[in-house]
């Protein structure tokens, strides 16, 4: 059995005998090259999820990239990229392109060109050592939500302040064998997560397709048919109606357009990334704004009330929830507040009448050549939806609420098994990497 020794730091614990505890700044150099001249107009992007990518494939947009690239830095084949304010968030990768990215990257080589830097690009990847970051940036804001993931983290890390963290650096032949194995072990698990999110993506849109034909046509499957006169909503009963969104309000409006001090823990604040696919807001794990803004805040009209129907609006556009009593909490401008008129449309009906095929093709051809993905409110109000009286809405609501349900169990199975693909993924790295397992002999 393999002898072990104490690291003596928390999130390494113990490691190998025959292993060396060494400074990052002793094994890797950081890659200091301006692209000016401009030698590569290739913008590369670095996320958690997709790592070092192109630009133009980069998931959910972002901040538009500068025109003038001369003051972008170089990044080649190989380079280990990070980003300095998310690191914290796993931006981390190892680059396949070379490409020009924002200053605040940084990218690391091993100092010696025998050394694998697949094997310290696995390190970083472990997420006991980006936690292990915690204080050593500066303008920190990190939000921890109540199953341990990161967010809304905005913070740099120095890199004088990087290179003095003590790593284990496993012998050469060692990094080697750990970097081929878990490029195999990833590569697998990595195939079965594909297969399960290409489920739950089919599973998404069979329930919108469910909710399209109900909204549309209502529950007849024999009602008469007529041509709505609007290309992305085809035919609609001859009992319903198209009309845009603000025709069945009292009220729309969005949340806070001022940045409030969230350093403090007193009133609740909540932006879009606090409501997920289903609807549910995380109130309890969100931001946190003095009592005097939340007034301020109140007055101006950002906080919902019960029956209010909530339309996330930057982002991660076209996410929706019901407000089913009055919440405690103001909401951020990346939300839109709809007050529906409830003689003319039910909240629960507006809502999945906002998640129909037809209103989603409408706000991607908003967002379509944008950099920035955002809907205004007024582009919202613009929305055209299909309603039909009251009555009936109350049938087709009663009907998707217990066909969504058995829907969105069986997603909720499949993000599950993705939980645990990722748990297992990020635990086999740690192992292997840190030395607590042994690659098994061939």
């Amino acid at each position: 059995m393999r002898k072990m020794k104490n690291s003596g730091i928390q999130w390494l614990g113990e490691y190998p005998s025959d292993w060396n505890l060494i400074k990052i700044k002793y094994v890797l150099k950081e890659r200091v090259e301006k692209n000016n001249p401009v030698r590569t107009s290739d913008i590369l992007s670095l996320t958690a999820k997709q790592g070092v990518i192109p630009y133009e494939e980069k998931e959910g947009g972002g901040n538009k990239p500068k025109e003038d690239v001369s003051a972008y830095r170089l990044a080649y084949p190989g380079d280990i990229v990070m980003n300095s304010m998310n690191i914290l968030s796993g931006s981390v990768g190892l680059s396949k392109f070379f490409g020009c990215v924002s200053p605040v990257y940084y990218m690391l080589r091993p100092q010696n060109k025998n050394e694998d830097v697949r094997y310290y690009n696995y390190i970083f990847q472990t997420e006991v050592f980006q936690k292990s970051l915690f204080g050593l940036g500066n303008g920190i804001l990190i939000k921890e939500s109540g199953n341990g993931k990161l967010n809304t983290i905005r913070m740099r890390i120095p890199m004088d302040k990087f290179g003095e963290l003590y790593i284990p650096v496993a012998p050469i032949a060692t990094q080697h064998s750990i970097s081929a194995y878990l490029d195999s072990k990833c590569s697998e698990i990595d195939a079965l997560t594909a297969d399960i999110q290409s489920q739950i993506e089919t599973l998404e849109q069979y329930k919108r397709s469910v909710i399209t034909e109900a909204v549309t046509r209502g529950l007849d499957k024999n009602v008469e048919m007529k041509e709505s006169g609007v290309e992305y909503i085809g035919s609609v009963s001859k009992f319903h109606q198209v009309c845009r969104v603000k025709d069945v309000l009292t009220k729309i409006t969005d949340g806070a357009h001022i940045t409030p001090d969230t350093s403090c823990y007193d009133e609740p604040f909540v932006s879009v990334t606090d409501m997920n696919e289903f609807g549910i807001i995380d109130s309890d794990n969100c931001l946190r704004i003095t009592e005097e803004q939340y007034k301020y805040f109140l007055r101006t009209g950002c906080k919902p009330q019960k029956g209010d129907v909530l339309i996330s609006k930057d982002g991660t556009i076209g996410k929706t929830t019901v407000m089913v009593s009055d919440p405690d909490y103001v909401v951020a401008s990346s939300i839109v507040i709809m007050r529906p008129n409830q003689k003319l449309v039910l909240p629960k009906f507006l809502e999945y009448s906002l998640n129909c095929t037809y209103v989603q093709q409408q706000l991607e051809a908003l967002l379509a050549g944008s950099a920035l993905r955002r809907v205004s409110v007024v582009k919202n109000s613009n929305l055209k939806i299909v309603v039909t009286n009251i009555a009936e809405q109350m049938s087709i609501v009663s009907f998707l609420d217990r066909k969504c349900s058995g829907i969105n169990s069986a997603i909720l199975e499949k993000k599950q098994q993705l939980d645990i693909l990722d748990a297992y993924k990020k635990s086999t790295i740690y192992e292997y990497v840190t030395g607590k397992k042994e690659v098994p002999a061939v």
